[in-house]
């Protein structure tokens, strides 16, 4: 029996079974037997998640654009699904074609979250491919990884054969053409990867030694022959308008998380946020042209049959003139009942103007991200956001009908301290005390929502120790008791021991493969779903690998410290990043890229441009 009669035997008795059958809207079909490269992109998550992903539909198309590629798709089956899989003897498969991955030249993983490491290896498992890089020789499939978790690949440095660091519309395509020299040739898997080490932004751990000392840090990284570089420099975009973006895109026949179209309006943030690692990876700030994002959305709309479009940034008030592109594109989605959505916005009375425009029939959730409950914090983290603001749009919001307002926090930020966790209070209250003081009928909804602080690869923070959990558990019960007091106000806060996992695998060096490892074997997976993350496992898979997690987590750093992702250069230069780390201690906001250029390095990056250089 072929395993697509396999597979659709199984899904009789199988939950959702539409993540399975393939055959969506602009789906890719082409004959295996004539191209000579078959890749299969794996998402580490469900379906519903994967096909809610923009970089999976770049790549996907972009991929298929070639005649010699077939590109298709394969994601993390859910239990049910994987128990069947497995008392059946059916691999994981692709949805395109139902041919397992261990069939394909080259398969690649996307890695967004840290909390997917296991599913990775859960995946390759599921197919039958050894885990090892060595123990993979030529034949098997060459396994990759983008995304921006391979900021810090060293977690899976074992498993990953080559990592794509940084935009991957180009690197994708001059790997292809190394790979399709390598199946056809003679030549050696090593001989391959020591090529691959010289594509710029492809970063090939087995060609690196990395040595400790007594303490456990880093001694030294050093590649193992002189032909590999000390440094991966990150792949970035030039031209925004030039690149390839599909204007066919496959679209679910279920419901997704995201079930839209998109269009990317820009790429980066030059607002400079200390915490936030996007705004270090994906510097400098590039933005693609009206003309071209009102191109791209007739012609997604038109093949795509979804009923909203959504301009997609890190920070969709930055792009400019919006307002007049949001209007442009009303013209022509209005008469056919298509909402825009505009996701991104600073909140302010020119975008609840434009929210107004857009949102006809309902009204939307208002999302503020403050960050932190004090000024003097929010300088820290060099958030630029005032209280006063906040209240002011708040107050318009509440006026022309919003009825709910989110709100977001971190807790454990440096420098914190209780007083900046009563802000966060105080900051509700004021809020519900506006809707009152308006006499308003119709019940409000507030929502607070605290994550915890985890310090990121390439930020200013990166040095930064995380809270223990005992200190997480002690300020999310106060928060709690204080919002509890607030009519109208629902507190909503982050697993404690996720965010601690969370902050182990964002700085964890080669060793904590071995962890990964371990974990997988003692049954974890899906460990971003509250039903199936268990920390005890994650105890257990620490201890028999003879290692402490809070020496990851719970210990700040020296800025002599080498750090295990230091062979990644982004283009900010580490005195920057110390730089902003002791302007944060002296609670010093730096401008945003679009004030003044900083001086962060991305300027002179290769290949590079920078808003501020422009301004």
């Amino acid at each position: 029996m072929i395993v697509k009669d396999k597979v659709f035997k199984l899904l009789y008795n199988v939950e959702k079974p539409g993540r399975y059958i393939g055959n969506e809207i602009n789906m890719v079909e082409k004959d295996p037997k004539k191209v000579d490269i078959r890749f299969a992109f794996c998402f580490p998550d469900i379906y519903e998640i994967g096909m809610s992903h923009l970089g999976l539909k770049i790549l996907y198309h972009l991929l298929n654009e070639r005649e010699d590629v077939y590109c298709e798709r394969a994601f993390m089956p859910w239990v049910d699904m994987q128990e069947k899989m497995q008392k059946d003897g059916v691999k994981l498969f692709t949805l395109e074609t139902f041919t397992t991955l261990d069939e394909f030249d080259i398969i690649g993983f996307s890695l967004s979250y840290e909390m997917s490491y296991t599913n990775v290896l859960k995946m390759l498992k599921l197919s039958g491919i050894p885990l090892e890089s060595k123990n993979r020789p030529k034949g098997m499939p060459i396994v990759i990884a983008g995304g921006p978790c391979t900021y810090n690949p060293e977690p899976l440095w074992e498993f990953i054969d080559v990592f794509v660091i940084g935009e991957g519309e180009e690197v994708i395509l001059e790997f292809v053409d190394l790979f399709e020299r390598y199946k056809f040739s003679d030549m050696s898997k090593e001989e391959f990867l020591l090529e691959c080490s010289n594509i710029p932004g492809c970063y090939v751990p087995s060609l690196y030694d990395v040595r400790y000392k007594g303490d456990g840090t880093i001694e030294a990284i050093l590649p193992k022959t002189s032909q590999v570089p000390k440094k991966v420099k990150k792949r970035i975009v030039k031209d925004m308008d030039n690149v390839y973006f599909p204007t066919r895109m496959i679209t679910s026949l279920i419901e997704v998380v995201h079930d839209r179209s998109y269009v990317e309006v820009s790429r980066g943030c030059g607002r400079g946020c200390r915490f936030c690692q996007a705004g270090v990876i994906y510097r400098p700030v590039r933005f693609r042209s009206k003309e071209k994002v009102i191109e791209y959305s007739k012609r997604l709309l038109e093949s795509s049959g979804c009923n909203e479009i959504s301009l997609v940034s890190f920070s969709t008030s930055d792009y400019p003139n919006v307002e007049v592109l949001a209007k442009e594109i009303l013209q022509f989605t209005e008469d056919k009942k298509v909402n825009i959505s505009l996701p991104s916005l600073r909140l302010d009375s020119t975008s609840l103007e434009l929210l107004k425009q857009i949102e006809k029939v309902r009204k939307p959730t208002l999302t503020f991200a403050p960050e932190a409950g004090t000024q003097r914090l929010r300088d820290v983290i060099n958030k630029n956001i005032k209280e006063e603001d906040i209240y002011s749009t708040v107050k318009l919001a509440f006026e022309r009908g919003f009825q709910n307002v989110k709100l977001y926090f971190m807790l454990g930020l440096p420098t914190e301290t209780d007083e900046d966790i009563i802000g966060i209070y105080e900051i509700a209250k004021n809020i519900r005390q506006i809707y009152s003081d308006l006499g308003l009928k119709k019940r409000v909804r507030i929502t607070v929502s605290t994550s915890f602080f985890v310090p990121k690869p390439h930020t200013p923070f990166q040095w930064e120790a995380q809270d223990s959990i005992d200190e997480m558990k002690r300020k999310m019960k106060m928060l709690k008791e204080k919002l509890s007091k607030i009519k109208d106000v629902e507190y909503k806060w982050h697993d404690f021991y996720l965010s601690k996992l969370e902050g182990v695998l964002s700085r964890g060096d080669r060793r904590i493969s071995r962890v990964l490892k371990n974990a997988v074997e003692l049954g974890c997976q899906f460990d971003d779903w509250g039903e199936f993350f268990d920390f005890s496992k994650w105890q257990l898979a620490f201890e028999r690998a003879n290692l402490d997690y809070k020496f990851y987590s719970d210990r700040k750093r020296s800025f002599d410290e080498i750090l295990p992702w230091d062979m990644i250069d982004t283009g900010v230069s580490k005195e920057f990043l110390m730089k902003e780390c002791r302007l944060a201690y002296e609670a010093k906001p730096t401008p945003s890229c679009f004030e003044r250029c900083v001086g962060c390095g991305v300027a002179t990056f290769k290949g590079g441009i920078c808003v501020g250089k422009k301004v």
